[in-house]
């Protein structure tokens, strides 16, 4: 039964076995078991996708809140260990994964070693649990709705505009924000497809840029290396750009304009029994967040 939830939450057999850590074959093996016992194809496949049939769709909505309840009850028995085990699975975007996360992870594994952290880097708007997380990490426009939230990391981040010494000898530097209609600008595009508006913010002014640029590309690294050769302006996360201002390899413009906001949230769903490993790891993110003096957790809206 478990085997076929993965099967149908991961659209695939690979997908599911890379998540399970087993292999694709005896996830195939068992499917067709199960196929073969209830005497009903639960999945149709292709050489591309693998999706529910409609009793299969029917067998998932009526399998998911007993799979979870069973994984509840046995998990349940965490709380008679000295400390808690098993797996602990966020969906984080990569600027956390890069920037937040990994000395957070570090402290916390080392305190509950018997827990296993599973991160999956998602920059895309996920429904956290049908992609079969405990629980997430974004920031606040995007957590999703009945969620309980807790701030994890920084508490205020920043967008940075920056630009090589060379691009701004030869084009010049923006004074304001509407100066970068006329200047070549890296533009970002999100996994929806969606471009990036670049916010700026002064003294409570806020003024939208809609850039336009040689470059459009989903991927930080590509825009960084672009903007140190000198292609054009980028506007990001001050973490991406931070070696590349502190070596000179880029400069800040319109810094009186950047962009301040809270830091990312972790969230997840308001039940009774908490997988061990969430609670765990919650306890501990409330534990840093008192000696930091951060706020109690809260319901988002």
């Amino acid at each position: 039964m478990e085997a076929f939830l993965a099967v149908a939450r991961a659209r695939g057999f690979r997908g599911a076995a890379l998540q399970g850590n087993v292999s694709a074959s005896a996830l195939s093996a068992a499917l067709r078991r199960l196929e073969s016992r209830l005497g009903v194809r639960l999945l149709n496949r292709t050489t591309r996708s693998v999706t529910p049939t409609e009793a299969g769709q029917r067998l998932i909505e009526r399998l998911t809140p007993l799979v979870g309840e069973i994984g509840g009850a046995l998990d349940s028995i965490n709380a008679y260990r000295d400390s808690p085990t098993g797996t602990l699975r966020l969906n984080v975007p990569s600027i956390v994964a890069r920037y937040v996360l990994p000395q957070i992870a570090a402290r916390f594994l080392r305190a509950h070693p018997g827990i296993m952290l599973d991160v999956v880097t998602d920059d895309a708007f996920v429904d956290m649990l049908a992609a079969g997380c405990d629980a997430g990490i974004r920031y606040e426009e995007r957590v999703e709705r009945d969620m309980i939230a807790m701030p994890i990391g920084p508490r205020m981040q920043r967008f940075v505009a920056a630009a090589s010494p060379a691009y701004l000898a030869e084009r010049g530097r923006p004074s304001k924000p509407q100066d970068l209609v006329s200047h070549a600008c890296i533009r970002h595009r999100f996994p929806s497809g969606v471009i990036a508006v670049w916010e700026f913010e002064r003294r409570g002014k806020v003024v939208r840029i809609r850039p336009e640029g040689p470059l459009l590309s989903s991927t930080t690294e590509m825009q960084v290396q672009a903007a140190v050769s000198g292609l054009g302006i980028i506007h990001t996360f001050e973490e991406f750009l931070q070696p590349s201002l502190a070596s000179g390899a880029l400069v800040p413009v319109l810094d009186e304009w950047c962009q301040r906001f809270s830091g990312p949230l972790l969230y997840y769903p308001s039940r009774t029994h908490m997988p061990a490993p969430l609670r765990a790891f919650v306890d501990f993110i409330k534990n840093e967040g008192a000696q930091r003096g951060d706020g109690e957790v809260r319901r988002t809206k």
